[in-house]
């Protein structure tokens, strides 16, 4: 629409490198001995539940020999 005559200035953004904070920020904190004991034990207790799901649903998931075509009712046997 309307195109402006004068310029704008935009220094301040190609300038802005310049001005960076010389603050650092405070250090992390190491974990303590519990909190990685914690974490190592939660994530043995995932694993060990995958795969205690996976040992237990495998019969499930299975396909075992069919025996449905070989198999005879009762009521054929007797004729």
């Amino acid at each position: 629409m309307f195109r402006r005559r004068e310029p704008v200035p935009f220094a301040f953004v190609a300038e802005a490198d310049r001005f960076r904070s010389n603050v650092a920020p405070p250090p992390r904190e190491r974990a303590s001995a519990g909190r990685i004991a914690g974490r190592w034990l939660l994530g043995l207790t995932l694993v060990a539940g995958l795969v205690g799901s996976l040992v237990v649903g495998m019969p499930a998931l299975s396909t075992g020999p069919s025996d449905a075509g070989t198999q005879q009712s009762q009521a054929s046997e007797g004729r």
